[in-house]
């Protein structure tokens, strides 16, 4: 994959930068032609003249040289680029890079990128600072607009304390950008998300409080894996992950049919999506007006979608659903489970605090068709995502 490849290399200021120099080799060494852009301070931590050295290329920091005038043009190294990897990638320059802070050549730079180039950042930063809130928001908005983060590892960083932050090692930085990593790089994956409105007028309709965030949470999660995502939406403020598939939906009856279109094309189907029970059996036409008296709306059956593919899946395909239960909650998941014919299902409950509708973390169990129950504890929906596709991984 890289043979033959033009690679903008990032260097920004992090100690980590060390590792820029073994990485820059190591691409070449696989037939990139590279290029290096640092930060101002990112020359504290490693000489331009090192990289520029194992490059063969001038290493660009800033706008023009002060003595002699000259411009280094951000566009055409844009241009000139297949990709860009940021490595180290410090919160500094993610926080930028998610912000649209544009104060170096570098940035610049990134932010000239054809829309179809690949971006690939690997964080480097401390165990605390990785995990804050702010950084990670930062690092969903860079995935968000279809950057490819490279996951940090865990070992001793540089405070001396061990854990999450340390920047990937080289090897796993390449085998990430060529596919050798990933997982799910083969598999085509199928994902319902939010609720479904059933109209009862032009105004009104029929709902549930679904934001959708656990199934997109999937969705990005899954890109992490390599898998080719199809994400079937019903009605959301989320903004889908850049390299998805997005179908969008508002009612039962049409999530139905584009599940039905595309459902056999999955290799894995996540079906998240809170889609209703019932339906108005007839919409009236123009606004119903209110009047003293009571108001009769008939209800009709929706069609069951979980039903339907676990009635027609193939041997080969793995299908897991979601239960939301306010009694009985594992006898009645167990239950669905057999009903539809699921590989896994996954149980949220109304009764837990910060988990459910609307909020940003989740506490679920997960049951296997052999009954096997892992339940976790209160983690963000990001989290979540990541431990529901792991437990797809380790029964498929």
């Amino acid at each position: 994959m890289l043979q033959g490849k033009n690679v903008l290399l990032g260097v920004s200021a992090g100690i980590a930068a060390y590792k820029a120099a073994h990485l820059c080799r190591a691409l070449i060494k696989k037939g990139a032609n590279v290029k290096v852009l640092m930060t101002p301070d990112s020359v504290h931590f490693i000489t331009p003249l090192t990289l520029s050295t194992l490059s063969k290329n001038p290493v660009a920091i800033e706008y023009f040289d002060a003595k002699t005038g000259e411009w280094e043009n951000h566009v055409e190294l844009a241009k000139w680029a297949d990709f860009f990897l940021l490595a180290p990638a410090t919160a500094n320059t993610i926080a930028k890079m998610a912000n649209g802070i544009c104060d170096n050549l570098l940035l610049a730079t990134y932010f000239s990128l054809p829309k179809q180039n690949i971006a690939y950042f690997a964080p480097a930063m401390d165990l605390d600072m990785y995990k804050h809130p702010a950084i990670q928001s930062n690092i969903r908005k860079l995935q968000e607009y279809g950057n490819h983060l490279i996951p940090a590892e865990e070992g001793e960083l540089a405070s001396g304390l061990k854990g999450e932050g340390r920047m990937a090692e080289v090897e796993n930085i390449l085998n990430f950008i060529e596919g050798r990593d990933l997982p799910w790089r083969n598999i085509n994956l199928l994902i319902t998300a939010g609720p479904t409105y059933e109209a009862i007028d032009p105004v009104r309709f029929i709902g549930n409080h679904s934001s959708g965030k656990m199934g997109y949470a999937i969705a990005e999660a899954a890109l992490e894996r390599g898998a080719k995502v199809t994400l079937i939406s019903g009605p959301t403020s989320l903004t889908a992950p850049a390299n998805v598939e997005l179908i969008k939906v508002q009612s039962a009856a049409e999530m139905f049919y584009a599940v039905k279109e595309h459902y056999q094309k999955a290799d894995c189907l996540i079906f998240s999506a809170a889609v209703s029970d019932y339906s108005p059996k007839s919409k009236a036409n123009q606004k119903i007006k209110k009047k003293s008296d009571a108001l009769q709306i008939e209800l009709t059956p929706t069609q069951d979608i979980l039903k339907f593919v676990g009635e027609h899946k193939k041997e080969n395909q793995f299908l897991v659903g979601f239960a939301l239960e306010t009694e009985n909650e594992v006898e009645n998941a167990q239950g669905k489970l057999q009903r539809k014919n699921l590989d896994l299902i996954v149980l949220n409950s109304l009764q837990d605090q910060g988990a459910g509708f609307g909020y940003d973390s989740n506490k679920v169990t997960i049951i296997d068709a052999d009954n096997n129950q892992e339940e976790f504890e209160l983690k963000s929906k990001a989290e979540v995502a990541q431990d529901i596709l792991n437990a797809v991984e380790s029964r498929w």
